[in-house]
C-alpha cells in the first residue's frame, strides 16, 4: 500500500466509517463458473466483516459485497444508485446534477458497464425514506427503473428493501475501490486522484444528508405506485401431478445451484439479453417461484414463452 501496514489500516478504518454498516458481507469468486461469471458468495465460516477484510480489498486479495442495511435499526449509511446500461452515465448524471440542486452531493464511481452513484448520510437513515426520495426523483426526471412498468433495463436503488427480518440479508453491492476479480481492475470515483488516500480524502469532503434533511425530501412523497410492493399471493401446497403453467416446460437447459435452477430468461432473450443463460432463477423445491435477476417482471416472462397470464394465482 501507499504508506505501509499501519498507514493501509488507517485507511480502510476510514473506509469503514463511510460504507460498513453491518458485519455480515460477500465475497466475490476468484475463479468463473461456466458462464465466466464471478459470483458472490458468503463466507461459508460464517466469519465477519473486518477492517483487515477491507485492507485484502484493497490489496486486490479479496473482493467483498457490502450490504446497505442494518437489520436492527432498518437505517442504512448510504444509498447507491447502480446503473449498467446503455446510456447509463448519462442517467447518473443527470441524478447526480438534480441531487446537487437540492443540496446533496452524490460521488460518481466507475463500473465496467456504467456507473455507480453514491449518498452518504451524516447518521445512518431509515431504508424507506431512502427509497421513497430516490424513486420519486427517478421518476420525476423520466429516470427508467429497472423492473417498473415491466422495464428489464433501467437503474437498482440500493437498500433494495424498507425493512429486513432479523434473519435477511437483502442486497450485497460490490464494495467500492477493490479489485473486479472478473477483469482485475480498479474502479475509481469521478473527481479525485486515483490513489486510494485521495479517493477517502474525496469521499469524507462530500456534504452528508442530515435526518432532518431527509425528513424534509420525504415529507409529503410515499413510493411511487408502480414500486409498491404487490400483494403476496398465498399458493397452494405444490402438487406436481396438478394441471396448471411450468416454466420449466418453456425454458432451455437448466444448472442446478443454491436451491434453484438457472437458465435463459425468455424475456431476456428476446431483448437481445442474458447471454451468459442464467438471468432467471427457478426454485427447485416450488418451479411455480421464478424471478428474472435483470428485472424482468413475471408477466413480461409468460408473455414471451406464449403463455399470458390471465389468472394471477396460477402464475
Amino acid at each position: 500500500m501507499e504508506e505501509g501496514k499501519s498507514a493501509s489500516l488507517g485507511l480502510a478504518t476510514r473506509y469503514w466509517r463511510l460504507f460498513v454498516n453491518r458485519l455480515a458481507y460477500t465475497m466475490q469468486s476468484d475463479k468463473p463458473g461456466n458462464n465466466g461469471k464471478h459470483y458472490y458468495y458468503k463466507p461459508k465460516d460464517g466469519r465477519r466483516l473486518s477492517r483487515e477484510a477491507v485492507l485484502q480489498h484493497f490489496n486486490g486479495q479479496i473482493t467483498i459485497g457490502i450490504y446497505a442495511i442494518n437489520p436492527e435499526t432498518q437505517r442504512s449509511k448510504w444509498v447507491a444508485i447502480d446503473a449498467d446500461y446503455g446510456n447509463a452515465l448519462e442517467d447518473l448524471l443527470k441524478l447526480q446534477w438534480e441531487l446537487l440542486r437540492g443540496g446533496v452531493e452524490a460521488a460518481l464511481e466507475k463500473s465496467r458497464r456504467g456507473g455507480h452513484l453514491w449518498i452518504f448520510a451524516e447518521h445512518p437513515l431509515l431504508a424507506r425514506d431512502c427509497r421513497v426520495y430516490i424513486y420519486n426523483l427517478a421518476t420525476r426526471l423520466r429516470v427508467p427503473v429497472k423492473g417498473g412498468a415491466g422495464l428489464a433495463e433501467g437503474i437498482e436503488v440500493f437498500p433494495r428493501q424498507d425493512r429486513l427480518g432479523d434473519a435477511e440479508f437483502g442486497n450485497a453491492l460490490r464494495g467500492p475501490l477493490g479489485v473486479h476479480r472478473a477483469v482485475g481492475q480498479r474502479f475509481w470515483f469521478y473527481g479525485a486522484d486515483y490513489r486510494l488516500d485521495a479517493q477517502l480524502d474525496y469521499l469524507e469532503r462530500l456534504k452528508k444528508i442530515t435526518e432532518a434533511e431527509m425528513s424534509g425530501f420525504v415529507k409529503g412523497l410515499s413510493m411511487p405506485e408502480e414500486f409498491q410492493p404487490k400483494q403476496k399471493i398465498v399458493l397452494p401446497p405444490y402438487d406436481p401431478a396438478r394441471h396448471e403453467f411450468r416454466i420449466l416446460d418453456h425454458v432451455g437447459p437448466v444448472q442446478r445451484r443454491s436451491g434453484n435452477y438457472w437458465t435463459r430468461c425468455p424475456s431476456c432473450a428476446e431483448q437481445g439479453r442474458d447471454r451468459s443463460g442464467d438471468n432467471l432463477a427457478i426454485c427447485v423445491a416450488d418451479p411455480r417461484k421464478y424471478k428474472c435477476w435483470a428485472g424482468c417482471t413475471k408477466e413480461m416472462i409468460r408473455v414471451a414463452v406464449g403463455c399470458p397470464i390471465r389468472n394471477r394465482i396460477a402464475s
